[in-house]
């Protein structure tokens, strides 16, 4: 692990690599972009490591550049960016993402950025980075090997995956449909922290490869089984968005088998708080902060909670009922309510959660964790700042590869 007192790489290489951070801020997601297309060109078999519908999309390229970019700016002081490696390496270990894919990554990495800078990508430049790359990833090699060995050891623990049955499969809306799993052989499971997903390997009929998804536990923890909750995105004909969704709500029987790597995740609940707690959810959002505010509810039961959560309306707002646990102050807050929904007061407000809303509901001096769309995520994250809230109160999680939350950004 790198300390801040110690840096492997001498000062010329430190020098050459730190030249190139202008160039790779404009450059960087046409070379990460560049990377992903040669590495699998040639090594198709890692398709079942990624989600190919963020691929597509540009995140995984965008959130692979935003990395690269600043494990450059930083490469004179790379304990400064050891949460960002943590953070990463959580999804890395929950991928399955191994050691012996790391040769082939800079390998790749290397290609990308000679192909993309072309003459300007010097031999001394390209040996520089060689090396920075060999650096780095050792630093990532250690804290995922610490984190599979975490995974394996922990009572109820696992090394790969293992394989669950679906032991009850329950609609919560026109969207969202739930799925309650327990393991094949029996044995216990391993807990998790409120907010953390599992992945879930989905090998569907006619597929070449199989495909990984990430989802988050919606129920409480140390029970006999995990449950999660999953919107339907209905992708486009002949892409892989809404494929595995898709999937599960269609073809997904109870008794069928789904393989699961141990819960992952950097995004959870701070139990050693006792300031109030604020959750704010938009759509299939909820589902990380439904196993917050039940863990709260159990373990802290004298903690003041806060749920906020907005939907488009009644027909698609899942796990509605289990909001309303006693002692959690609920508002939910419907953009385009039906007759139903005003008949029967199935909401609190119309429209949509915004800083007036929320001054009007909730302490400024709490813990708040948000979870939905970039844009509900924005929105809140906005509206935080511009309430003053302090950065150490303000949590939250992106579903796929991190992005930003700027107004500016895409």
């Amino acid at each position: 692990m790198l300390t801040q007192t110690k840096n492997p790489l001498n000062e010329r290489t430190i020098e050459i690599i730190k030249s190139t951070v202008p160039v790779l801020k404009i450059h960087g997601e046409a070379i990460t972009t560049c990377f992903y297309q040669n590495l699998f060109r040639d090594h198709p078999e890692l398709k079942n490591l990624f989600n190919q519908t963020h691929q597509k999309a540009g995140k995984q390229p965008r959130a692979l550049a935003n990395a690269v970019y600043a494990a450059a700016a930083h490469i004179d002081r790379l304990h400064e960016i050891m949460p960002a490696v943590e953070k990463i390496a959580e999804k890395h270990r929950s991928l399955q993402v191994r050691k012996e894919h790391y040769p082939i990554v800079g390998e790749y990495l290397l290609g990308a950025i000679k192909e993309v800078l072309g003459d300007a990508a010097t031999d001394e430049i390209l040996q520089a980075w060689e090396e920075a790359y060999g650096v780095i990833a050792q630093v990532f090699i250690q804290v995922e090997e610490k984190m599979y060995e975490a995974a394996k050891q922990q009572e109820g623990g696992w090394e790969g995956y293992r394989n669950f049955k679906v032991v009850r499969k329950q609609i919560e809306s026109e969207e969202i449909t739930s799925f309650y799993l327990e393991p094949v052989d029996g044995l216990a499971i391993a807990n998790f922290k409120p907010g953390q997903y599992i992945t879930v390997k989905a090998e569907i009929p006619g597929e070449e490869y199989t495909h990984v998804r990430q989802y988050s536990l919606s129920d409480a923890p140390l029970q006999e089984h995990y449950r999660i909750s999953v919107k339907r995105e209905d992708g486009n004909a002949g892409t892989d968005a809404g494929k595995v969704s898709s999937w599960l709500h269609h073809h997904l029987k109870e008794g069928d088998i789904l393989p699961l790597t141990a819960p992952a995740g950097d995004f959870h609940l701070d139990m050693k708080s006792d300031k109030p707690l604020v959750l704010l959810s938009g759509g299939v959002g909820l589902t990380p902060l439904m196993s917050m505010m039940k863990t709260v509810h159990i373990r802290q039961p004298e903690r003041q909670v806060f749920f906020i959560h907005a939907a488009r309306s009644g027909a698609v707002h899942g796990l509605k009922e289990e909001m309303r646990l006693p002692d959690i102050n609920t508002a939910i807050v419907y953009e385009t309510p039906s007759e139903e929904d005003r008949t029967t007061q199935a909401f609190d407000h119309e429209g949509y959660i915004d800083l007036p809303y929320l001054k009007s509901l909730v302490p400024k001096d709490a813990e708040f964790y948000f979870c939905g769309p970039t844009g509900f995520m924005k929105a809140m994250y906005q509206s935080l700042k511009e309430w003053e809230v302090p950065a150490g109160q303000i949590h939250y999680e992106f579903f796929g590869p991190a992005g930003s939350l700027d107004q500016k950004s895409n």
